[in-house]
């Protein structure tokens, strides 16, 4: 586009430069030629004209096909973007995933850990539970002998020996279940010969289990007997002095109640 511009100013220097030639010489007249130069410079026009549209169209090519590569370009980063965004979702799942599959095993552990401090609390409550004994003779000093009275009566042990898990009351002589098991209980009754012979009952809830006495005419004389009982929680056992009978003890301890748990139930 440049060269043509120069080449119509060459073309239009030349021209006036040749009328002003001949404005010099020495003419009768001179020849007019501004027809020629309005042709010429209409076929330059024409001629720019022609060349700035084919500029114009091969650069409009040009920024046809830069925009076609941009084009082409954006759909490879747009693509690569939804590879990358799959990418991305693909991980974020995998995290997910994991920390569902993390969450879930915290929870499973969790639970088995609480039913193993359930067991073991379990067990703790059963070996508390289970440790149930007691022991203790009749007077808790000196020496003595009780009875008779006329109606069944109550032996209070008052010198205790053990009282594993305090199931026995040694104010009132009773013993009370802490938990339903089997349990076992023994008693020694302890008499001076003459009248009246001792006599002692072993009583559960009120009722009459097993009985134990001795009968001599002079001396000391001793009964004993046990028995293995089913006790629900709550249930209670003691030894009734039969009425119109006695018991002895002193310092030796003879005369003496003893119970514990076998097992739970």
């Amino acid at each position: 586009m440049e060269r043509v511009s120069v080449l119509c100013l060459s073309l239009l220097l030349c021209s006036l430069s040749g009328a002003e030639h001949q404005d010099n010489e020495i003419k009768p007249e001179p020849q007019p030629c501004l027809s020629d130069l309005h042709a010429v410079l209409r076929e330059m026009s024409a001629k720019l004209a022609d060349l700035m549209i084919q500029q114009m169209q091969t650069l409009n090519q040009e920024q046809n096909a830069k925009l076609a590569k941009n084009e082409v370009r954006i759909e490879e980063l747009q693509t690569l973007n939804q590879e990358q965004a799959a990418k991305l979702k693909e991980l974020e799942n995998q995290v997910d995933t994991k920390q569902q599959a993390q969450a879930s095993e915290l929870k499973s552990l969790k639970t088995r850990t609480n039913v193993t401090e359930n067991q073991v609390e379990s067990l703790r409550r059963d070996r508390a539970v289970g440790q149930v004994a007691f022991s203790a003779s009749l007077l808790e000093s000196g020496h003595g002998t009780l009875g008779p009275f006329n109606t069944h009566t109550t032996l209070v042990f008052k010198h205790v020996v053990s009282n594993i898990g305090k199931a026995y009351s040694p104010h009132t002589g009773i013993f009370t279940a802490p938990v339903r098991g089997a349990y076992h209980f023994e008693f020694y009754v302890f008499g001076s010969g003459g009248s009246p012979d001792s006599r002692v009952m072993l009583t559960k809830n009120g009722e009459h289990v097993f009985i134990a006495g001795e009968t001599q005419s002079n001396g000391f004389g001793s009964g004993s007997n046990g028995a293995s009982l089913l006790l629900e929680a709550g249930d209670v056992v003691f030894l009734h002095l039969h009425a119109n009978r006695r018991i002895y003890d002193d310092g030796d301890h003879y005369s003496t109640f003893s119970g514990h748990l076998l097992f739970p139930m």
